[in-house]
């Protein structure tokens, strides 16, 4: 049901958020809603549903593939949201790598590019933030409770609420999650490309939204468990950047945990950012490019044909 609102600042007063101002505050606020909800369902699943006694002990999380599902719808939501709070006003990118890969191949000024990626990676450690002081307790809770390595008092495990770090199978190896980020994010963007193309089966009814938090619940249920499925820069990096100043230290910067891996904080960023262009690369040579001959033509073929039938015309005859 649509109702007029009132202005909360007079409109003359605004008219400074109509251009890039605005379209970064909406970045900023999109960001903050996605990282609010995304984080919260990790600090959900580590932290608080085992220190409220609703696990089987303080400190029994991922005891089974439900656990992980929880995290992958809880992240769903968070991007559905996220798009539907910024989107009429910026697009709601909320991620480095499709902000990039829409400047690309979509027009998107690179002139907005860097303001647009500032505001992503402010929104994102505002809302990680916001996490730490809802589940501050809980968080604490968990660290003291388990007897396992320590920085500063923290644990991987409650870091891992905030940023993402590598599965132990890859040895401290860089080539494995790397090539996960790109993996993952090139799927993202090549599935935000469809989504939104109005030349193909497009969504209606404005669930786009909806749509691609489908595909980010789609993309950590295939490849989350490899690296934690940032697929976006700012996601990772404007919590890390929260948690070094929280008191994680190393964990977070430079991302090391001794034996296991070390320095990682650089491939959630450049992965992601590769990966998106390689994704709207992709999309647009084998299903764009086609769209695009074919309304020019115009001429639509029945799906598998490959060309269009001719209609015969009896009085040739």
């Amino acid at each position: 049901m649509a109702v007029e609102i009132p202005a909360l600042i007079k409109p003359s007063r605004l008219r400074s958020r109509g251009g890039l101002l605005g379209e970064c505050l909406a970045e900023f606020l999109g960001t903050f809603v996605l990282i609010s909800f995304g984080c919260g369902v990790v600090a959900m699943a580590v932290a608080a549903l085992p220190g409220s006694g609703r696990a089987a002990t303080p400190t029994t999380i991922f005891l089974a593939a439900g656990d992980w599902l929880l995290i992958t719808f809880g992240w769903a939501f968070a991007v559905v949201f996220g798009v539907y709070v910024a989107g009429g006003v910026s697009g709601a990118h909320l991620n480095p790598a499709v902000t990039l890969a829409m400047a690309v191949r979509r027009g998107f000024a690179w002139a907005k590019v860097l303001p647009f990626w500032f505001s992503q990676v402010a929104g994102a450690f505002v809302g990680a933030a916001l996490v730490y002081l809802v589940y501050h307790d809980a968080i604490s809770a968990y660290d003291h409770a388990v007897p396992g390595p320590k920085v500063n008092g923290h644990t991987n495990a409650t870091f891992s609420i905030f940023a993402t770090f590598p599965a132990a199978y890859f040895h401290g190896g860089i080539w494995g999650p790397l090539i996960d980020q790109i993996v993952g994010t090139a799927f993202l963007l090549m599935l935000i490309a469809a989504v939104v193309d109005l030349r193909n089966q497009a969504v209606k009814a404005n669930l786009a939204p909806l749509i691609v938090g489908f595909a980010v619940a789609a993309i950590g249920m295939s490849y989350g468990a490899n690296a934690g499925y940032a697929i976006n820069p700012a996601r990772d990096f404007g919590p890390r950047l929260f948690t070094y100043s929280a008191g994680w230290q190393s964990l977070a910067f430079p991302g090391s945990v001794s034996g296991v891996f070390s320095a990682y904080w650089w491939i959630p960023i450049v992965g992601p950012l590769i990966g998106g262009t390689i994704g709207i690369l992709v999309y647009d040579l084998f299903i764009g490019d086609v769209l695009v001959v074919r309304a020019e033509m115009a001429e639509l073929p029945e799906p598998g044909r490959t060309r269009p039938v001719k209609e015969v015309d009896e009085e040739e005859y």
